[in-house]
C-alpha cells in the first residue's frame, strides 16, 4: 500500500452553505443570524441549517425552531429554495473546475480535488485562486474552508480545523500526532454508538486509537473498513470503496394545513410519483415500497412487496394499500412528517418478471404511458402531464427540498 510523501488531496468544505447563499441572494440579511427552514409559519419545525452569526450564537443546524429562538432571539427564519441552492451549487462548481479538476462530489456543500505536481508545491496558492474566483465570480457572502492532506480523508479532517474560511494543511510528517489533540467524534466514520464501543474497549482518545495495531481496530469495527480507516489516518493512498444505490425516496414536513390523513396521503402520492421519475431515469424498477409516518406521540410506518415495477400506476396502487393499513391502525391522527421510500432496487436489465403473475402486456402497457408522460415533462421542463391531480402543498418543493446528501437536478422542481 502507498504511502505519499507529500499532499496530494484537497477537501472544500462550503460554510453554512445554505444561509450563506440566502445572505448572498438577499442583502438585508448580509451579516445577521439566519435560519433556514422548511416553510414559513410554524414554530413546530427545525431549523434546517444556519448562517455562521447564528452558529456563533450557539445554535446549530437541525434545531428545533423554539430551542433556536431561545439562544438567538434576533435569528431570522427564512423557508427554503432548494433550486437555488442547487443553481448555486453548480455554479461554485464551475468556478472551482476553472482552477482544478474535480475529483468527487461529496454532497452538496462538500467536495475533494487531487492535485497535479505543481499544485503540490503550493497548495496556498490553489487555495487563494479558488477563494478568488468564488469571490469575484459568485459573491462574497459564500466563503469555503479548505483542508490539504497525504489522502481524502485526512484532507476532510483538516478542512474543519479552521471554520469559518480557513485553509488547513497537514503535510505527511505531521501525521498521526497532528490527529492526537482531537477528540473521536472528529473522525469521520466514529459517531455516538461506534465511541461507545471503543469506550468499552478501553480507547478514550484519537491517540490510543491510532496507537492500536491496525488488525485490531478491524476487530473493534467488526468489519475491514476499521482497518481500512486506520491506513487512511495514518496517511496511506487509500480510498473509499464504491457504494451502491440502495433505494430511491423522498421525505417532506407537511405544512400545518396539511397534516390531516386526506391531505398527507394527497402529498406522499405527490412524492411517491417523483421518486417513480427518478428510479426511471436512472433505470431501475423496485420490488418493495415503504411509508413511514411522524405522529403524534410517535410514529408509524409499514411496508408493502410488490411486483418488479417502475410505472406510476403500479406505485400508487400499492401506495393505496400501505395507506389503507395505516388509517386503520394510527386513525385520524395528525401527520407532521412522511417518508416515501422505493426498496429491493434493480437494474432494468436485470429485470425478470414472475410469470405466475400475467401482469407481463398490462405492465408493458403501464410502462409505456409512464414513459410517455416522462418525455412530455422532459420537453417543457415542468409538469404538464401526471397520473392524478398536480397540486403541490404549501411551500412547493415537492421533491426537490434541502438535502445535504443528494444533489437536486432540476426534473426535481417540476
Amino acid at each position: 500500500m502507498r504511502k505519499p510523501k507529500t499532499i496530494e488531496c484537497l477537501y472544500l468544505d462550503f460554510d453554512g452553505f445554505f444561509a450563506s447563499v440566502m445572505q448572498q441572494k438577499y442583502p438585508s440579511l448580509r451579516g445577521k443570524p439566519v435560519g433556514v427552514t422548511s416553510f414559513a409559519g410554524t414554530d413546530r419545525a427545525a431549523v434546517i441549517a444556519c448562517s455562521k452569526e447564528a452558529k456563533k450564537a450557539g445554535c446549530k443546524n437541525v434545531m428545533a425552531i423554539k430551542d433556536a429562538r431561545a439562544i438567538c432571539p434576533e435569528l431570522i427564519l427564512v423557508p427554503q429554495e432548494p433550486d437555488l441552492y442547487r443553481r448555486a451549487h453548480n455554479s461554485l462548481l464551475s468556478e472551482i473546475s476553472a482552477v482544478l479538476p474535480i475529483d468527487a462530489i461529496k454532497s452538496i456543500d462538500e467536495l475533494a480535488c487531487r492535485l497535479d505536481v505543481a499544485q503540490q508545491q503550493n497548495p496556498q496558492q490553489v487555495a487563494r485562486q479558488i477563494k478568488a474566483r468564488i469571490k469575484k465570480y459568485i459573491g462574497q457572502y459564500i466563503t469555503c474552508s479548505i483542508g490539504f492532506a497525504a489522502n481524502r480523508q485526512l484532507a476532510k479532517i483538516a478542512c474543519k480545523q479552521d471554520k469559518p474560511d480557513g485553509v488547513t494543511i497537514w503535510q505527511p510528517d505531521m501525521v498521526p500526532k497532528v490527529l492526537f489533540s482531537l477528540s473521536l467524534d472528529d473522525i469521520p466514520g466514529i459517531g455516538k454508538n461506534m465511541e461507545q464501543r471503543l469506550h468499552r474497549a478501553q480507547i478514550y482518545n484519537v491517540e490510543q486509537l491510532l496507537n492500536l495495531p491496525p488488525k485490531h481496530m478491524r476487530k473493534i469495527w467488526h468489519s475491514v473498513n476499521g482497518e481500512r480507516l486506520w491506513y487512511a489516518l495514518h496517511g496511506y493512498d487509500i480510498h473509499a470503496q464504491q457504494s451502491e444505490r440502495g433505494m430511491f425516496g423522498h421525505g417532506r414536513v407537511l405544512p400545518p394545513d396539511a397534516r390531516d390523513i386526506g391531505s398527507a396521503k394527497e402529498i406522499a402520492r405527490l412524492l411517491l410519483i417523483k421518486a417513480a421519475r427518478r428510479l426511471r431515469r436512472e433505470n431501475y424498477y423496485a420490488s418493495r415500497l415503504a411509508l413511514w409516518l411522524a405522529i403524534e406521540n410517535g410514529g408509524w410506518g409499514d411496508n408493502l412487496k410488490l411486483p418488479i415495477v417502475n410505472d406510476d400506476k403500479a406505485l400508487l396502487d400499492g401506495l393505496d394499500i400501505i395507506w389503507s393499513r395505516a388509517v386503520k391502525e394510527i386513525g385520524r391522527t395528525r401527520i407532521f412528517r412522511l417518508h416515501i421510500t422505493l426498496m429491493d432496487i434493480s437494474f432494468a436489465n436485470q429485470r425478470q418478471l414472475d410469470i405466475f403473475l400475467g401482469d407481463d402486456i398490462d405492465r408493458q402497457k403501464w410502462e409505456a404511458l409512464s414513459n410517455a408522460i416522462d418525455e412530455l415533462n422532459q420537453k417543457y421542463s415542468k409538469t404538464i402531464i401526471s397520473n392524478g391531480v398536480w397540486n403541490p402543498p404549501k411551500g412547493g418543493n415537492v421533491g426537490g427540498k434541502i438535502s445535504f446528501t443528494r444533489i437536486p437536478s432540476a426534473q426535481d422542481f417540476w
